[in-house]
């Protein structure tokens, strides 16, 4: 009883249709002027920027609000053991559909967006970070709100099953499948946004010069640190670092050592080999991740700069190159981190496990170098086609 009750509550409140409310104290009906929607971009476009933002807050919170407080109000009421996790999503659908279908308009709803990003922000943070800058990015470039929404909840999808391990398990399953269902029941409802994105006629927001301006001082910061960190990383640091580890290897002991000998006499040389390789890889290894995930934000700030000027030869292009060296990125990722498991499995205890691997790493590892070294060139590109900008504004 207690679980039904929080989860009609949820609805009560998600069903607020705020927009609705403000239009009619503002003297208007959003269901016969605009779009014909009560969400905050038809709110924004008929009654100014000012109350569009209010009504996206507005009902930004009624995401919020209920998954953040159903589990302290459920511990007020019973001492039993409660299923967190089962509340917060439920809490979460229930807000979440009845934004779409509010019983006090006669479930005649808004597209749940603002909504639906309230409650991911408590549920899953990480994801919705992703969604939301992708969102803004979106925005940003090409200044068509409904193609932002639908750009960030593929985004949010593809962030929670990339960054939560297991998405799918017991503990995480319930939460994954709700971004999911969530997400598709969105895109429907803007099936009418799509049809215009289709043809080309879907409404675009307002544009000022300073948009353009930063619009370019973001692709080239962007492409400047990805074609920087990628080309440093595999062209300069790496092979010094190898090399230096098979020196020391080789001369020790010595001051890099702290004058210990870490080689017993007699080791053969393919021994020392092995062993600084590893060592090598031991240090090169966490480095990694942090450089994949400093090449994709660059890739996807990138991509969506670069899409504003997806037209004319440089233009398409430049975008066209853009993906491609993004989805090097995205392959190059999960990769590299198969590598390193390849390099540390080469020096397993099990002769059979050690011996596979070291059968794989080498045609793998060259794999991700090439990988790596044509990620390299095309930021090179991109970075070289920064240098002529399309003089005229951005569509």
């Amino acid at each position: 009883m207690i679980t039904a009750a929080l989860f009609l509550l949820a609805y009560l409140a998600g069903a607020l249709p705020f927009g609705y409310l403000v239009g009619r104290a503002r003297g208007v009906n959003l269901f016969q002027v605009g779009s014909g929607n009560i969400g905050a971009t038809n709110a924004g476009r008929v009654l100014g920027r000012t109350y569009g933002a209010l009504v996206f807050v507005l009902d930004f919170f009624k995401g919020v609000l209920p998954v953040a407080l159903v589990v302290p109000l459920a511990r007020l009421w019973t001492a039993d053991a409660i299923d967190e996790n089962f509340l917060r999503v439920g809490v979460a659908a229930c807000a979440f559909l009845g934004h779409l279908f509010p019983i006090y308009l006669g479930f005649r709803g808004g597209k749940g967006v603002a909504t639906g990003a309230g409650a991911i922000v408590v549920l899953v943070p990480l994801p919705a970070a992703v969604a939301l800058g992708t969102w803004a990015l979106a925005v940003f470039a090409t200044r068509m709100v409904s193609f932002a929404s639908i750009a960030a909840l593929l985004a949010l999808v593809a962030a929670r099953l990339v960054f939560k391990l297991d998405p799918f398990g017991a503990a995480n399953g319930l939460v994954t499948v709700f971004c999911m269902v969530g997400s598709v029941v969105v895109i429907v409802k803007h099936r009418t946004n799509i049809a215009r994105l289709w043809i080309g006629t879907e409404s675009r927001i307002g544009d000022s010069a300073w948009r353009h301006l930063l619009l370019r001082m973001l692709h080239v910061l962007a492409v400047g640190f990805w074609f920087g960190s990628g080309t440093f990383f595999v062209f300069v640091a790496t092979v010094p670092i190898f090399d230096s580890f098979a020196d020391v290897v080789k001369t020790q002991p010595n001051t890099r050592t702290a004058n210990v000998r870490i080689v017993p006499d007699g080791t053969s040389d393919s021994q020392r080999d092995q062993l600084a390789s590893g060592l090598a890889g031991a240090a090169v290894g966490p480095v990694f991740p942090r450089f994949f995930i400093l090449s994709a934000i660059c890739a996807w700030v990138a991509v969506w700069t670069a899409s504003a000027w997806n037209r004319g030869a440089i233009g398409r292009w430049r975008f066209r190159i853009c993906v491609v060296a993004a989805l090097g990125v995205a392959v190059g990722w999960p990769l590299s981190i198969y590598v390193t498991e390849l390099r540390m499995l080469r020096f397993a205890e099990d002769p059979a496990t050690a011996q596979a691997a070291s059968a794989a790493f080498g045609p793998w590892h060259v794999a991700s170098l090439f990988l790596s070294m044509a990620v390299s060139l095309l930021t090179g590109v991109i970075l070289l086609l920064a240098a002529k900008m399309p003089d005229e504004q951005a569509s």
